[in-house]
C-alpha cells in the first residue's frame, strides 16, 4: 500500500486478515488461474510524496514534538541485543511497537479494533496530532504499521531505508 502511495495511486484495499482469514471464514477459494491482460500502466515514483520520510527528514526533526517514531522491528532489535546492521539499538526517540501487535490472533490475523490500536499508541505516547514516522529494518514490517496509521487517520510516513539506512551510518544518533 506505501508502494501504491508514493506510486501517486490514491484508491487501494487490504484483505483485512489476509488469505487466511478469508479461508478461515469459509469464503470460496480457487485453484484455477484466472487471465489477466497487462495493462501497460508505466510507474512513476513520486519522491516528494507525503507517505515518505528519510534519513534526512527525521534527522532534522528529531527534537520536534510534533513527529513520533515507531519502530516495528522486536523489542531485541529496538533495544540492540539483536542487530542486523553495523550497530544496534534504535533511533532516538523512537517507540517500539512490533508490527504483530497490531494483528489479532482471535480474529483470523485481522487488525486489532480501531479504539485498541489508538489505545495502543497513546500509550507508547503517539498522539493523533504528530505526524508518525514507521520503520523497521526494510520497510517490510514498518510498510503494514504506515497502512494502519494512516487507516486510523493519522499523519503517516515511511522510512524506507529504515534500520538497515540508519544502523550503517556512523553519523547518525543511535539509542540502546
Amino acid at each position: 500500500m506505501w508502494t501504491l502511495e508514493i506510486l501517486g495511486f490514491d484508491r487501494y484495499s487490504l484483505l483485512n486478515g489476509g488469505l487466511h482469514a478469508w479461508a478461515g471464514e469459509g469464503f470460496p477459494l480457487a485453484r484455477t488461474p484466472t487471465s489477466t491482460k497487462p495493462s501497460g500502466y508505466r510507474g512513476s515514483l513520486n519522491l516528494e510524496s507525503d507517505a515518505i520520510a528519510d534519513a534526512d527528514y527525521i534527522q532534522a526533526h528529531l527534537h520536534d514534538p510534533a513527529l513520533a517514531l515507531l519502530d516495528a522491528r522486536s523489542p531485541a532489535e529496538y533495544d540492540g541485543s539483536k542487530k542486523f546492521a553495523a550497530r544496534g539499538g534504535h533511533i532516538p526517540g523512537a517507540v517500539n511497537m512490533e508490527w504483530t501487535e497490531a494483528i489479532d490472533q482471535s480474529r483470523n490475523l485481522r487488525l486489532k479494533d480501531p479504539a485498541v490500536l489508538r489505545a495502543c499508541l497513546e500509550n507508547l505516547g503517539i498522539r493523533d496530532d504528530q505526524t508518525v514516522v514507521a520503520y523497521c529494518q526494510t520497510h517490510h514490517r514498518s510498510a503494514h504499521t504506515w497502512f494502519w496509521l494512516k487507516w486510523l487517520g493519522y499523519r503517516a510516513k515511511g522510512y524506507h531505508g529504515s534500520w538497515s539506512d540508519w544502523g550503517n551510518r556512523p553519523e547518525l544518533p543511535v539509542e540502546s
